[in-house]
């Protein structure tokens, strides 16, 4: 199935750089793109256990999803995720 995610903090290539590599380890899904005009994340999945772990993830990342609260921590952990994500291009 199709799912698209729409997220916080995202706000460049390198945002979506590293949301890219840090999900395409997620086995279970597939034809990832994310979408920075959209803040969103599109991608194939088999099931709603795969959306929850993408959710999870993200939120891990500092990319929580629209429904979930963007804290602090989130904000921080953003900043940190687009920076890996500019200095490994």
């Amino acid at each position: 199935m199709q799912t698209k995610i729409i997220i916080q903090n995202l706000k460049c290539g390198g945002c979506a750089k590293t949301i890219s590599n840090n999900l395409s380890a997620i086995e279970t899904i597939s034809n990832i793109h994310v979408d920075i005009e959209k803040s969103s994340v599109n991608f194939d999945c088999d099931s709603e256990i795969d959306v929850i772990k993408v959710k999870t993830k993200l939120k891990a990342l500092g990319y929580p999803s629209i429904e979930d609260d963007n804290s602090f921590s989130s904000k921080a952990k953003s900043f940190v995720s687009c920076a890996t994500g500019k200095l490994s291009k």
